[in-house]
């Protein structure tokens, strides 16, 4: 790279700027030759007495001047010289306007005047030649490793940087003492593992972990991607293989970490014709490497991967990543650790409580509740508040689940109101069905490609999912839908997403989950995963018409019970529904309390007297979009799928 950046330094552009120059003044002087016109020194002694002749240079070894030809155009002569003692004498009384001579130079003068572009020409092309050379240099590291090495200055990061996932955290302990003190292990006959595979949903840690790893050990760190092997030529991504455990065992005892290592890892003979071969060589010689590691050079092979389905098998046998990890998905305690630390930075105001964020926030990985911290902190300061508020976390967490708040996205009456009734047939569902997450918001402002929404929030993290909760689940989905065609005798599109959520429960709930009386402990799920050609293109369905049409019926039937069990409470519960859409139009947006209150009956307190006339404001505004085309309303968020 060094060679590269001189090329593109000031001494590059000079050299064009030169070159340019040079051809053009050789331009120049191959045109004015072109225009001489050789004469015979008589001639030229015949042109000064008929007085032709207008200015004369006379040299040691040429004379060139100018004259005009019998047509009058003013023409440029050469001629040799001859010894003439007369010569002066003619110009002067023939009137030659100008004429001059030089004095005689010497050797290298004449040499130089002569021979100076060519000279500075072959300069000029031996510097390219060197710089060709640099590039050569360039291509011959070509096979070079891209894993680039973090010294102990930059390496801080350390376990208390990573917060939760201490299962992972003391599974990694162990490589950790190895590389400080690896007598410990080798002194019993203890071999450490010569590779880690950590494995988990992606934002969940896992190259944290690793970076954590070195920090902790203040061992040299050679982080690259899977993605850095594979190039288009063949035989580089060995190279860059043998490369970079060359480097490893230089630095010895050190970390060698391979962020998504499915890139270059995955199974092999999986394409039509025997796969990708350059990528297959890679990995061969990856398992090649890693197997002929001894375990007392000190190198530790750690590798990340969020699919680690499709990675070959020789890859994950003891030998070569002895030990796989799995980051799993962050509980509450995991959560509020997460959160605090990446709150360090961040000034809070007293009543943000980092425990109820936590809650509120089931089945985030880390890099979520990341990017709800900041999101709550450029919150605050779009409103210039000195300190980030629990407000301001609330919203953050809705706009990571739901998008950002579309206040301005004008709705026809009716439009509206068929919101407010899709919403609240959710709310009211939830509410008097059991086993249901408690609705914890409730709104008809637009967020995202949502129309509207209905919050709700798990009061604990679960694991474990019963038949009931999955039907109540799906009876909330349909409660949307049920309620628009109970208040207006249609339906409209704004169900689409329920539906289909609905629906990959129920299906989840008969083909994998044994939910079925008919069925009973039968899967009948198609395999997922990633499809290789060659292994999986001849794929069948090893279960017959009958059992497939089975399937469906059962499916059918969950999903009639679930959108009957709806109708029943909306028709029972009616004047709920009525009130609670009466609020939400009046309003916009219901928390838990308030619809705590319109569900027992009581009556919310009146809003501010400048809240009416604002709202009578942009409902004068509504009536005029009765013909805007809105996307579907999504139904109620679900935190975790089946």
């Amino acid at each position: 790279m060094k060679q590269i950046n001189r090329q593109k330094g000031p001494w590059f552009f000079l050299f064009w700027i030169v070159l340019a120059v040079i051809i053009l003044m050789m331009f120049n002087t191959a045109r004015q030759r072109t225009l001489e016109v050789s004469l015979e020194y008589s001639q030229f002694k015949q042109q000064i007495k008929a007085g032709n002749v207008s200015k004369v240079v006379v040299s040691p070894n040429i004379i060139k001047g100018q004259f005009r030809d019998k047509d009058g155009v003013l023409k440029n002569f050469k001629t040799v010289p001859m010894e003439d003692a007369n010569l002066i004498k003619d110009m002067e009384d023939n009137k030659v306007l100008e004429f001059s001579g030089t004095e005689r130079g010497g050797f290298w003068t004449t040499f130089l005047i002569s021979w100076a572009p060519f000279l500075l020409l072959i300069g000029v092309w031996i510097w390219f030649l060197r710089g060709m050379a640099g590039g050569g240099k360039q291509a011959m590291s070509f096979g070079k490793s891209k894993a680039k090495l973090a010294n102990n200055d930059s390496a801080k990061t350390t376990f208390k940087d990573v917060a939760g996932c201490d299962e992972a955290k003391e599974e990694l302990q162990e490589i950790i003492e190895f590389l400080k003190n690896p007598a410990k292990f080798q002194k019993l006959g203890g071999k450490i593992p010569k590779g880690v595979l950590l494995a988990g949903s992606p934002g969940t840690g896992k190259t944290l972990l690793a970076k954590a790893v070195a920090g902790e050990a203040g061992v040299p760190f050679f982080a690259g991607s899977g993605s850095d092997f594979v190039e288009m030529f063949v035989g580089v991504g060995a190279s860059r293989v043998r490369d970079l455990f060359d480097n490893g065992r230089k630095h010895a005892p050190c970390l060698l970490f391979i962020d998504e290592i499915d890139a270059v890892g995955r199974q092999r003979f999986a394409g039509l014709g025997g796969g990708h071969d350059e990528r297959e060589q890679t990995l061969n010689q990856l398992l090649v490497e890693m197997d002929g590691f001894d375990s007392k050079e000190g190198v530790i092979v750690i590798a990340a991967t969020n699919r680690p389905d499709v990675l070959d098998a020789a890859l994950l046998r003891p030998g070569r990543f002895d030990r796989q990890i799995y980051v799993p998905h962050p509980d509450i305690k995991d959560r509020e650790q997460i959160l605090g630390v990446h709150a360090r930075n961040v000034k809070t105001d007293k009543d943000v409580d980092l425990n109820v964020v936590a809650r509120r926030t089931p089945g985030f990985v880390g890099a979520d509740l990341a990017n709800v911290v900041n999101e709550a902190a450029l919150l605050a300061a779009r409103k210039n508040q000195t300190t980030v508020t629990m407000k301001n976390f609330e919203d953050a967490v809705e706009r990571v689940m739901a998008g950002p708040e579309k206040k301005s996205r004008v709705y026809s009456q009716h439009e509206r109101k068929v919101i407010a009734y899709h919403e609240a047939g959710h709310t009211i569902v939830g509410k008097f069905l059991p086993n249901t997450d408690p609705v914890h918001k409730v709104s008809i402002v637009s967020r995202g490609q949502a129309l509207g929404y209905t919050l709700n929030l798990p009061t604990e993290d679960k694991f474990l999912h019963s038949k009931t909760e999955l039907m109540s689940r799906i009876s909330v989905l349909f409660g949307g839908r049920v309620a628009e065609e109970l208040v207006f005798a249609d339906i409209t599109s704004g169900a689409s997403n329920d539906i289909a959520r609905a629906t990959s429960i129920a299906t989840s709930m008969v083909t994998e989950l044994g939910m079925s009386g008919k069925l009973g402990l039968l899967v009948t799920k198609k395999p997922e995963g990633e499809v290789f050609l060659g292994r999986d293109i001849t794929r069948e369905n090893k279960h017959s018409e009958k059992i497939s049409e089975l399937v469906d019926s059962e499916i059918k039937n969950i999903i009639d019970l679930a959108q009957n069990t709806s109708k029943a409470i909306l028709s029972e519960h009616r004047d709920k529904l009525d009130k609670l859409a009466r609020y939400l139009l009046e309003r916009e947006t219901l928390n838990a309390q308030e619809i705590d209150k319109i569900i027992n009956g009581q009556e919310l307190e009146p809003l501010a007297k400048e809240e009416p006339a604002k709202k009578d404001d942009e409902q004068g505004s509504l009536d005029g979009g009765g013909d805007k085309k809105e996307p579907v309303i999504k139904g109620t968020p679900v935190s975790e799928n089946v």
